[in-house]
């Protein structure tokens, strides 16, 4: 009996010394939970509208009236045209995990949905569509003049990136993933630079740092490679240029100005840094007010939000190697200009892109704009086929609209 005496302090000594921890470092153990278990097929959709109970959060205020929509109900059309073939609406909606779809044209609401349980007052993730938002509010600080030339090195904003892969990388070509900085962002990756950065975000720590501790990967300017973290490089630079902080430089140049109807919400590493790679949390309908801004060039109720030139570059590939269509200068096929994106064969279309099926399309020839949520565990296979399925979905009915406008006329 005498010979237990000890195992069973030692047991007892490592049961307390797990529960203080367990008591010290709850939130990051929960954090890291919920990051592992993120994409969980039984899980997934709640943790997309519920972020800001998983990791850190800013809230960002709405201010003054709400732009409010006309609405105008319009049946969607039953099937739209993909690689030569009829394919039904309803169905790809269904198979890609729609949670929200709204459609617009001019001020009218001509189409809203939430399925899987969602709501319309559901915040929901964007993912990389924050690089969208982002990209409208550096723009309003080159107008300004804090940033004078985008050919400067963003060293010249931020020397703690010295030594890395960002030093001496052009402010435009990190805008336009284009900085060669190595990373791999594959999320089915345990191991990945972008799932390493989720851990970050997790366990706690630096944004800033882990971007200082990546490395060049190709020349800058020659190759579009998708790195979320260009993004955050971005948001180090507006930080510097205007002395002020993301959600400040937000609120003051962006969500106080386009009648948004509900605070956006930004989660944060453990700084209280925002996550302005994809970490912004909206409801489907302020999504779709930022795509209504840039269709409309930047003018909501007659005030110049956001500088047109600035749109009007954001949206327009200037080198060989970010115009769409398949080239051998990047691994996508979808052109890029400012944290945007070009489909195939465009016409007056741009659209911020997330993960796991995130969309705001802007067409301008219609007039529409469309926005759909989503959590669409399939969305990298067959190298993101899903997202040239979307495109032909929303163009089928961006035209469905003017067909019935032109009918009724």
């Amino acid at each position: 009996m005498n010979g237990f005496g000890p195992v069973k302090k030692v047991g007892v000594v490592v049961v307390l010394l797990v529960a203080l921890l367990a008591g010290l470092f709850s939130t990051e153990i929960r954090q890291l939970y919920h990051t592992v278990h993120l994409f969980d097929a039984d899980v997934i959709v709640h943790n997309f509208s519920h972020m800001r109970d998983i990791a850190p959060s800013k809230v960002i205020p709405r201010k003054g009236p709400v732009n409010r929509f006309a609405v105008d109900e319009k049946p969607l059309p039953d099937l739209f045209q993909y690689q030569g073939e009829a394919r039904n609406l309803s169905e790809f909606l269904a198979d890609s995990s729609t949670t929200a779809l709204v459609v617009i044209q001019g001020n009218t609401l001509t189409h809203e949905s939430y399925y899987q349980g969602t709501q319309a007052t559901d915040y929901r993730i964007s993912w990389s569509m924050a690089k969208s938002f982002l990209s409208a509010i550096f723009g309003v600080a080159v107008e300004a003049g804090a940033i004078k030339d985008l050919n400067a090195p963003v060293t010249d904003y931020v020397p703690s990136l010295k030594g890395s892969g960002y030093d001496g990388v052009t402010i435009k070509n990190v805008l336009q993933m284009s900085s060669g900085v190595y990373f791999n962002e594959d999320y089915g990756d345990f191991n990945s630079d972008i799932n390493r950065f989720g851990r970050v975000m997790a366990l706690g720590g630096s944004f800033d740092e882990f971007a200082a501790s990546l490395t060049s990967g190709r020349e800058q300017g020659t190759f579009m490679h998708y790195v979320s973290i260009d993004t955050h490089v971005i948001g180090m630079v507006l930080r510097a240029a205007t002395g002020k902080s993301i959600v400040d430089y937000f609120h003051e140049n962006l969500w106080s100005k386009i009648g948004s109807e509900q605070d956006a919400i930004y989660i944060t590493d453990s700084t209280g840094e925002p996550m302005v790679l994809g970490g912004l949390n909206l409801i489907s309908r302020d999504y779709a007010r930022l795509g209504m801004l840039y269709r409309d060039k930047g003018v909501v109720n007659g005030q110049q939000v956001i500088p047109a030139d600035w749109i009007e570059k954001s949206i327009t590939p200037d080198a060989p190697h970010l115009m769409p269509g398949k080239r051998d200068s990047a691994n996508t096929k979808l052109g890029y200009g400012y944290q945007w994106w070009l489909p195939e064969n465009p016409d007056q279309e741009f659209l911020a892109i997330g993960i796991y099926g995130q969309y705001i399309y802007v067409d301008r020839k219609h007039d529409v704009v469309i926005v759909k949520n989503s959590a669409d565990r399939n969305f990298m296979a067959n190298n993101y086929e899903n997202t040239d399925i979307a495109i032909a979905a929303f163009r089928a009915i961006a035209q469905s609209l003017n067909a019935k406008n032109t009918n009724a006329n």
